[in-house]
C-alpha cells in the first residue's frame, strides 16, 4: 500500500492513504460475503413449485390460510430473486463510472424485499376481511397435508441461508422470509386440524390474520435494517464510538475528526477520518497496520485515512 501527498484548500500538504484491506495478501482476515449462489437457486426452484402447489390446492379446498400463504410464498420467490441478482451484481468489478461496483445493489434488493411484502399484507389482509364477512366452507385435511409438506420445503430452504443471516442483511432477509413460511406453514396445520375436528371456518380466516401479524413484524425489521443502510448509517455492527477512539489511541495522533462510517452493501463497510499528528507522518508502515487493525477489529474493509500535521478549525462533520 502505498502513500501520497494531497492538497487540502488551504493550500498545505497532508498526508493520505486509501487501503482495501482483504485478505490474507494483506496479512488480514477476508470478510468477503460468502457465495449462496447455490441456495438461491434451490431455494427458487423449490418454493415456485410449492405456490403452484399450494394455489390450486388452496382454490379446491376453499382455504383462505392456503392463499394467503400462496401469495406470500409468491412473494418470497420474487424475493429470492431479487436478492440473488443483488448478490451477484455485487461481484461485479468496478468501472470507470461505478468507482464501487454495484456493491449498494444489495441495500436496494432488502428495501425492494421489504416493499414486495408491504404489497403482499395488503393484498392478503383485504381477501381475509372479505372471507370473515362472508365465510366460505374448508377441507380440513387439504390445508393439513399441503401445508405440511410446506414446512418441510420453508425450513430446508432456511437452512441454507442460516450461516449467513448474521452477516448480510441480503441473506438475513432471505432466511428470514423462509424461517416466517415455515412458522407460518405450520399455523396452517394447526388451523386444518382444528376445522377438522371443531368445523368452524372461521378458523381460516383468522390463521390468515395471524400470517399477516407474522409477515408485517419481519418486514418493519427488514425495511428498518435497510433504510437505515439505504440512508448510510453505520452499520449496526460496528461501534462508531470504539472506533473513533481506537483512532485517537495510535501513536502520535492528537485529534480525529471529519470521521464518517457507511455501509457499501449489505456485507462491507468503508471509513475516511483525518488525523491530526503534529510530529509528522508517520509512514506506510503505520497506515497498513492500522487499515488492517480496522478490518481484523471492526469488520471496516475499505478505509481512507488522511494524516494532518496541524490541527484545523472544523466548520462542519467533525
Amino acid at each position: 500500500m502505498g502513500s501520497q501527498q494531497a492538497h487540502s484548500h488551504d493550500g498545505r500538504s497532508h498526508g493520505n492513504a486509501h487501503s482495501h484491506d482483504h485478505g490474507p495478501g494483506h496479512g488480514g482476515h477476508s470478510h468477503a460475503p460468502a457465495n449462496f449462489d447455490r441456495a438461491f437457486l434451490i431455494g427458487i426452484i423449490l418454493n415456485t413449485g410449492f405456490v403452484i402447489v399450494e394455489a390450486v390446492f388452496g382454490l379446491l379446498s376453499g382455504s383462505m390460510a392456503l392463499l394467503a400463504d400462496a401469495g406470500h410464498n409468491l412473494s418470497d420467490v420474487l424475493a429470492l430473486l431479487l436478492a440473488w441478482g443483488a448478490s451477484l451484481a455485487a461481484k461485479r468489478p468496478p468501472s470507470a463510472r461505478y468507482t464501487y461496483g454495484f456493491k449498494s445493489s444489495t441495500i436496494l434488493a432488502a428495501l425492494a424485499n421489504a416493499g414486495l411484502l408491504a404489497v403482499a399484507i395488503g393484498a392478503i389482509a383485504f381477501e381475509t376481511f372479505h372471507r370473515f364477512v362472508e365465510p366460505a366452507p374448508v377441507e380440513g385435511m387439504t390445508m393439513v397435508v399441503v401445508a405440511g409438506i410446506g414446512i418441510l420445503i420453508n425450513a430446508g430452504t432456511a437452512m441454507l441461508f442460516m450461516r449467513g443471516r448474521h452477516d448480510d442483511l441480503n441473506i438475513r432477509g432471505a432466511f428470514l422470509h423462509m424461517a416466517a413460511d415455515a412458522l407460518v406453514s405450520l399455523g396452517v396445520v394447526i388451523a386444518g386440524i382444528a376445522i377438522i375436528f371443531t368445523n368452524l371456518v372461521w378458523i381460516d380466516p383468522l390463521v390468515s390474520l395471524m400470517i399477516v401479524a407474522v409477515i408485517g413484524w419481519g418486514t418493519w425489521g427488514l425495511a428498518k435494517d435497510s433504510l437505515k443502510m439505504g440512508l448510510l448509517a453505520v452499520p449496526d455492527r460496528i461501534d462508531e464510538s470504539a472506533v473513533r477512539a481506537h483512532l485517537a489511541s495510535c501513536d502520535g495522533v492528537a485529534a480525529v475528526h471529519d470521521l464518517h462510517i457507511w455501509p457499501m452493501s449489505t456485507t462491507e463497510a468503508a471509513l475516511t477520518a483525518h488525523l491530526v499528528m503534529p510530529a509528522g507522518h508517520p509512514g506506510d508502515e503505520f497506515l497498513h497496520d492500522l487499515t488492517h487493525q480496522l478490518n481484523h477489529d471492526f469488520h471496516i474493509q475499505h478505509a481512507t485515512i488522511q494524516i494532518e500535521t496541524e490541527r484545523h478549525d472544523c466548520v462542519s462533520g467533525c
